[in-house]
């Protein structure tokens, strides 16, 4: 079966442990020895993806990573990166600015750690046990971080997140993509970055088309890939306008939604 199955990670692939449950680990090596592809799509940094990779033996099958929304593209088995967007620097000073006009966190990724004014704050820390990635704090944002930098995130409560998201995209203009991935994480990205933009360049790349790809996800973030996809299913746990984006939808994380759904896919084209 020449398809391919995109994977948002949190809420999706794993469970609140951020765990992928037996069932869902069978079903996905089954998919992957009949001849699917697996993507994994995350806001993530490759770091925090390259252990679930591994778990699911992708290098083995030809798996790919979609990591930072598509700011970086990587083949599991030969490391070859096929996209790598980076932020424009200049954008750094304003960024400190809405930080310290909103009382958020500031973050960023490189390699194995996360860089922060905040290194005490609890959303970050919630960055850190997600991506298994230590927290270096920094005295200036913008002259102590290293290059390049990939994604930038504005984290905390929920309840300041959507009126930053809008202020930030009125006055960023079309200097930067921003949108939020859960409820307390506003993502900062190059421009025309998002998950269905990097399928389009994947699919391209392996000569497939929107018809031979599943995508499922559950956050906004995820909206574009489903909307992408030949076939898109959003978790029983999804935000509503993911689920008004969806083909399809299916039971939750935690009741094995993906391992479900891509079970009856399977019984009904056998």
């Amino acid at each position: 079966m020449n398809y391919m199955i995109a994977l948002d990670l949190d809420g999706t692939l794993t469970n609140e442990r951020k765990e992928i449950t037996p069932l869902t680990y069978d079903t996905l090596m089954r998919a992957q020895q009949e001849g699917a592809r697996l993507c994994l799509a995350s806001g993530r940094p490759p770091y925090g993806m390259h252990p679930l990779a591994r778990q699911l033996h992708m290098e083995e099958y030809g798996g790919i990573l979609v990591c930072y929304n598509g700011g970086h593209i990587e083949e599991c088995a030969t490391g070859q990166v096929l996209v790598e967007k980076t932020l424009d620097e200049e954008l750094l000073p304003q960024l400190v600015t809405f930080q310290r006009e909103s009382g958020l966190a500031l973050m960023t990724y490189h390699d194995d750690t996360i860089y922060t004014e905040q290194p005490q704050n609890a959303y970050v820390k919630i960055s850190s046990r997600n991506n298994k990635m230590r927290i270096q704090g920094v005295e200036d944002f913008v002259h102590d971080t290293p290059r390049p930098i990939n994604k930038c995130l504005m984290v905390g409560d929920s309840s300041l997140i959507p009126q930053w998201e809008k202020h930030m995209a009125t006055e960023m203009g079309n200097r930067m993509h921003i949108l939020h991935s859960t409820p307390y994480f506003i993502e900062l990205l190059p421009p025309g970055i998002d998950k269905g933009t990097a399928l389009t360049t994947v699919l391209e790349h392996y000569g497939m088309n929107r018809s031979q790809l599943i995508a499922f996800g559950d956050s906004h973030n995820d909206i574009d890939m489903l909307r992408q996809a030949g076939i898109g299913v959003a978790m029983g746990n999804a935000e509503d306008e993911v689920k008004a984006a969806a083909d399809h939808i299916t039971l939750s994380n935690e009741e094995d939604g993906i391992a479900v759904f891509l079970n009856q896919f399977a019984a009904h084209n056998s």
